[in-house]
């Protein structure tokens, strides 16, 4: 099966971040905090992100992968 990189529906403001680490399979909460930091030392940062953030299409509701992260302990 193919990977495609979506937006996350586990988000904080619109799932770019969240879509990322979950395409790369890193952690969520680390690769917010390094594209907060990201967004707040260059102005590259907000671009990219206000541009990922119109690119990326939605997770498909019929996704065969659980929302969220509760499932996990």
């Amino acid at each position: 099966m193919q990977k495609h990189l979506t937006k996350s529906r586990d988000k904080i403001l619109t799932g770019v971040f969240g879509g990322i680490a979950e395409y790369f399979g890193w952690d969520k909460a680390w690769t917010r905090i390094g594209g907060t930091i990201l967004i707040c030392c260059t102005g590259f940062g907000l671009i990219a992100y206000i541009a990922a953030a119109i690119v990326m299409p939605d997770k498909p509701k019929h996704s065969d992968t659980p929302e969220g992260d509760f499932h996990k302990l």
